[in-house]
């Protein structure tokens, strides 16, 4: 998964600073733009491993495109860091799902179309995701 962060320019005084908005908490700092990209990637990773021993998921990703009028980072540079986070969601399991054929069809479909989805079985994944983070977001 994409996930954009925010990075604040250093000086010959201070580091470049990282927030990755769509995950509260998380954020990191380098001391080169270089350093910066890796050490969100590394902060992602340790965040996201704290958030599965509470037997939390990982938040979603919004697009970068979400985040660029966001005046609270106005002269911040944008980049994305790709994580894997099934690693994250726990040991995967085997069941049956039974679903209508035009609904497999659609799925089968989406998946062909769209790199973003590995298999049927992500694409469920990633709808189930979807549907916790917006409920999560309602209550």
């Amino acid at each position: 998964m994409l996930y954009p962060i925010a990075i604040e320019k250093g000086s010959e005084e201070s580091t470049f600073g990282v927030i990755i908005p769509d995950v509260p908490g998380c954020f990191s700092a380098g001391d080169t733009f270089e350093e910066a990209l890796i050490n969100a990637k590394e902060a992602l990773e340790l965040h996201f491993e704290g958030l599965a021993e509470l037997e939390e998921l990982p938040p979603l990703a919004t697009s970068i495109d979400h985040h660029f009028t966001n005046p609270d980072f106005d002269g911040w540079v944008w980049a994305l860091v790709d994580i894997d986070v099934e690693p994250y969601m726990g040991k995967a399991s085997k069941i049956n799902v039974t679903l209508p054929n035009l609904l497999t069809k659609k799925i089968d479909d989406m998946v062909q179309s769209n790199p973003m989805y590995k298999s049927r079985s992500h694409f469920l994944q990633v709808a189930a995701a979807h549907e916790f983070e917006r409920e999560a977001h309602c209550a």
